[in-house]
């Protein structure tokens, strides 16, 4: 407690300053979530299907989470530290790998800069306390989700099942956010809402209109902030998700058939109720 009093004592913009540097280290690291979960994923489901059709092919297990270090796709070669600044790097590399010159994407800083925008966003509105703390683990999961939901249309339970179960955990112990049977309500009503309405999609049209990981980060949504959030992270994300949808049609020319991930959205909403909730629920109600 000692600690937190200390840092909370610190000039606002010094404490600002720290969370965006903070943010963006871990940006670096929710980039490699990112794009080295699904391949093991991928990699897990496949060696399962090769042991269940009984086929001894095997291949070679994707690079982990934390090792070996990151390294250049194309020439393989490992990014010394100095060139894996966050932002800063890709800036003095002009966007290129320093060896062999391949481009590198402008996704990474992007993620970089949104995870320290959204850090420091947090400790603004929560100040280095509990809820601050726990209000960092919500924002960097949501960005890891966001990201990998982007790419494949994929929620992985290995980020939606112990976001859930810390939401109830924290509200249990601490009722940092909800009370408990709020937290337990929300977590029931924020899967079922969404159950429900993919099976009257299903019934009314014979497509599924989203998919089983939407259920279950509602659900997590619902257990860290409690059911009254959730219909307005369902109408956030709804209004959201449409006006993107819109413009990726329009912009891109794609078709009303082509599938728009929805957890990016869910995620987005969820943020924004985590910081501003309360205020957008009395504007909206008074």
């Amino acid at each position: 407690m000692e600690f937190l009093d200390t840092l909370n004592a610190l000039h606002p913009a010094v404490l600002v300053g720290f969370a965006l540097l903070l943010g963006a280290v871990v940006g670096s690291f929710l980039n490699v979530v990112i794009l080295r979960l699904p391949a093991q994923m991928f990699y897990d489901w496949r060696c399962q299907c090769r042991e269940l059709l009984e086929i001894e092919d095997k291949e070679a297990a994707p690079p982990g989470l934390v090792f070996p270090s990151s390294h250049c796709p194309k020439c393989k070669t490992s990014i010394a530290w100095y060139d894996n600044i966050p932002i800063l790097s890709w800036l003095l590399l002009r966007a290129r790998c320093r060896h062999c010159g391949v481009g590198i994407s402008w996704r990474y800083p992007l993620f970089e800069l949104a995870t320290a925008l959204l850090t420091a966003a947090v400790i603004w509105h929560f100040g280095v306390t509990a809820e601050g703390l726990a209000a960092l683990v919500l924002t960097w999961v949501l960005v890891a989700a966001t990201g990998i939901d982007f790419d494949h249309h994929l929620l992985p339970d290995q980020i939606t099942l112990p976001l859930l179960w810390l939401g109830l955990a924290l509200n249990l112990g601490f009722g940092l956010f909800a009370s408990l049977e709020d937290a337990v309500i929300g977590a029931i009503a924020g899967y079922g809402v969404l159950w429900t309405i993919f099976h009257l999609f299903r019934l009314l049209t014979g497509k599924e209109g989203m998919g089983f990981g939407d259920f279950k980060l509602l659900a997590a949504l619902g257990a860290w902030l409690g059911w009254q959030a959730l219909p307005l992270i369902v109408l956030l994300a709804s209004i959201v998700g449409a006006v993107a949808g819109l413009t990726l049609m329009v912009a891109l020319r794609r078709g009303r058939e082509i599938p728009i991930a929805f957890g990016p959205y869910l995620a987005i909403a969820g943020w924004i109720a985590l910081l501003w909730g309360d205020r957008i629920l009395d504007f909206w109600l008074y």
